[in-house]
């Protein structure tokens, strides 16, 4: 095959990987049915709120919906509610991105390089079946309990996700797909950027939304371990304090940021795969 011909398959490329990656749009849906999702929550606290002003809940154990809200109010009109927020935004940012990025690199060895897999899979899948809370005591005694100690257990939590979708989506990657850049005489890096990538693009942004979510599940730990600030801090202390209101705040506030964050990362995924479609 002459240089010429290889110039043009490689051309071709594009729209055989779009046949063979993804699959069709999805048409917009109407406006209305985008905020579908809201009416059982909408209902839950409609419930929720009547049971507690009619005493049917306790204050003291489930305050109404709408005492939480005013402590949140109270929270950020003192400084609190963005003192503690933002520490949390900190270490969840810091520990996914260190916890993604290894993530990638150890899932894309063990993806593309079969000996590699046959080397660290094993070991580090055991490491995945261990719960997130025994690991609090040796990163204490590793780390101590300032902040490496917190954004280690944060980044674990992302790590496992991550690697264990971008792995497992290269090494089933389509074979055709493999043999057609073989045949078109691929270098390695382009067998990767115009083939793999492209294929395995949609289970990695899954495995990144997973490992997102466990990040924000790993930091209530991570703010356990002798934490002054941050919102597992600022529910562990309700808990110690008795203010029930203060404990539903800050689980709201875990679950609101939670979804944004995961909303926002859905959505450069979306325009990711879109633009790699094209």
């Amino acid at each position: 095959m002459s240089t010429v011909e290889q110039n043009q398959a490689v051309t071709r490329l594009p729209a055989l990987r779009e046949q063979t990656t993804y699959p069709a749009r999805r048409k917009s849906q109407p406006w209305g049915n985008q905020f579908i999702g809201l009416i059982v929550p909408a209902a839950g606290l409609v419930l929720w709120e009547a049971l507690a002003r009619t005493g049917v809940l306790p204050p003291n154990i489930l305050p109404a919906p709408t005492v939480v809200a005013q402590t949140i109010l109270d929270l950020g009109r003192s400084g609190d509610l963005w003192r503690h927020t933002a520490i949390t935004l900190w270490r969840i940012i810091t520990g996914f991105l260190l916890g993604a990025a290894v993530g990638t690199v150890l899932g894309g060895l063990t993806g593309y390089v079969a000996p590699a897999r046959r080397l660290l899979d094993p070991f580090l899948q055991s490491l995945r079946n261990i719960p997130s809370m025994a690991w609090v005591p040796l990163f204490l005694l590793w780390l101590g309990i300032d902040e490496s100690s917190k954004i280690g257990l944060i980044s674990l939590g992302a790590f496992f996700p991550v690697y264990l979708n971008l792995s497992s989506g290269i090494s089933q990657v389509d074979p055709k797909l493999i043999e057609v850049g073989k045949v078109y005489r691929l270098s390695g890096l382009q067998m990767i950027r115009r083939l793999i990538l492209p294929a395995v693009l949609p289970e990695y942004i899954v495995g990144l939304r997973s490992g997102l979510g466990l990040a924000w599940m790993f930091v209530v730990a991570a703010e356990m371990m002798g934490a002054s600030r941050g919102l597992g801090f600022l529910m562990i202390d309700g808990q110690m304090t008795g203010r029930a209101s203060v404990i539903l705040a800050s689980v709201i506030l875990f679950a609101i940021l939670g979804k944004l964050s995961d909303f926002l990362l859905e959505m450069a995924g979306r325009r990711l795969l879109s633009y790699k479609a094209r």
